[in-house]
Formats: C-alpha cells, sequence, structure tokens
C-alpha cells in the first residue's frame, strides 16, 4: 500500500510506509483535550499498549489529569482533561538551534495563509526554567486547522524529520508556487512536492488536480501521472 487516507474524531490523516528512512520524534506530537475523565483513561490504555511514557499520566498544576505518551509505533500524543468536546490538534515543540522561534515561526506562518488566528499565546516568566518569553502554550489556526507551539531549551537528541509532515493542497499552480516559494525561504526542497522550513518542519504542497488524477478509474493514466510527479520537487500543474 502506498498511502491511506483516515480520520480521527474529524481529523484527517494520511500515512505511509517511510520504512527506516524516517522516524517518528516527540516534536511534533499530538494534543487531545478530553471531555470525561473515563474518555482520557480509555485513550491512555490503549495508547499505553507497548508505549513509552515521556510524561506521567497524573494532576498538574496546569491539568486536572494530563499524560504524554509515545505509542508502540512511536507516535506521540498528549492527552488533556479538558472538559471540551475530544478533538486532536498537532504541537510543534521547538528545540536546539530553533528554541525560542515558537512565536517568531507562529508570526510567519499565519503570515503566509490568508485565513489564520493567533488565538492565545502564554509566555515564560522569569524563573520559570525558561528564557523569559519563549512560549509555554501557544495556540493559532491556518485555514482552519488549529496548531499548537511550544519552546523547550532542554537537550533532546531528536529534533523535527519529515517523518510527519503537512500537506497544504493547492488550487492552482499561483497557489503552489506561492507557498513553496515562501516555504522554502531559508529552507530547502526535497522532492515530489516535499519541502523542509526554516524551522525544520516539514510540508507537502499539492495541487488538487493531482489527487483527481492519481484517484482516476484509469490505472495506466494514474501510473504515468505518478511517475511524473515522482521526477519533480515543486509540482508542475502543466508538466
Amino acid at each position: 500500500m502506498l498511502t491511506v487516507s483516515f480520520q480521527l474524531n474529524g481529523q484527517e490523516f494520511i500515512a505511509l510506509n517511510g520504512g527506516p528512512v524516517f522516524k517518528f520524534t516527540p516534536c511534533i506530537s499530538f494534543f487531545v483535550n478530553c471531555q470525561t475523565e473515563e474518555e482520557i483513561n480509555e485513550l491512555w490504555k490503549k495508547l499505553a499498549v507497548d508505549g513509552k511514557t515521556r510524561m506521567e499520566f497524573k494532576t498538574y498544576p496546569f491539568s486536572k489529569k494530563y499524560g504524554w505518551i509515545e505509542d508502540r509505533f512511536g507516535l506521540s500524543w498528549q492527552l488533556n482533561l479538558a472538559g471540551d468536546k475530544q478533538k486532536i490538534n498537532p504541537l510543534l515543540m521547538f528545540i536546539g538551534k530553533h528554541a525560542g522561534k515558537a512565536e517568531e515561526a507562529i508570526n510567519f506562518y499565519t503570515s503566509l495563509f490568508k485565513t489564520s488566528e493567533i488565538m492565545n499565546v502564554t509566555h515564560y516568566a522569569k524563573g520559570l526554567g525558561e528564557p523569559e518569553g519563549n512560549i509555554v502554550h501557544a495556540r493559532f489556526s491556518l485555514d482552519g486547522e488549529v496548531f499548537i507551539a511550544m519552546d523547550s531549551i532542554q537537550k533532546y537528541d531528536f529534533n523535527f524529520t519529515p517523518a510527519i509532515s503537512f500537506t497544504v493542497y493547492c488550487e492552482t499552480q499561483e497557489e503552489v508556487d506561492y507557498f513553496w516559494d515562501n516555504l522554502t525561504a531559508g529552507g530547502k526542497e526535497v522532492e515530489c512536492g516535499w519541502l523542509e522550513d526554516k524551522y525544520g518542519v516539514s510540508w507537502q504542497i499539492v495541487p488538487k488536480v493531482f489527487i483527481k488524477l492519481l484517484s482516476q478509474p484509469d490505472k495506466e493514466k494514474a501510473k504515468r501521472v505518478m511517475q511524473a510527479m515522482m521526477k519533480m520537487k515543486k509540482f508542475d500543474i502543466k508538466n
């Protein structure tokens, strides 16, 4: 199987087998707000099977119940009892050379997407273990999708990797060019519509027409489209 699309509680995911090339890291985790203790306890129980606890599942000053877990596939989840209807949001943790750049990144991303919003930002105060002004927790939306971001100056042996990327579906070549040119500035082009931005976060810039061509009944045409795509870095609709 090349790719599979699925939804978890309304959040769309696409998965593929990357083999040993890419590896999940906790730099991108999925933050899940839960409505009830029964809900959060059941989720934790299932995710913890053959998993690895990064932060103990218990009461904290900031939450009645919270825990951070890596499931058996290496994917990180942060569960939080918030009393709200369950929602899954990607959380970006800026560490290493990018520590302290979470707010800069948020401003950059929200400047690119026409329908975006910085929802809330909480900074570290002096004496709380991080440089004053670094972000404890921030929420922002890009084209209706809510993201969470934070800074950490702690030493880790990992960083952002292409194992998790964010897909931007484009209507026109002009839109493809816009996102590709802006997101590769200070970053790097990869291949097959993938890029890495200046903060190390991976994106896929995909024309919607390619999705239609790949899912057409004519398998030979779909195969030729895929072969053409594999030769490109930035996708070119005309070619």
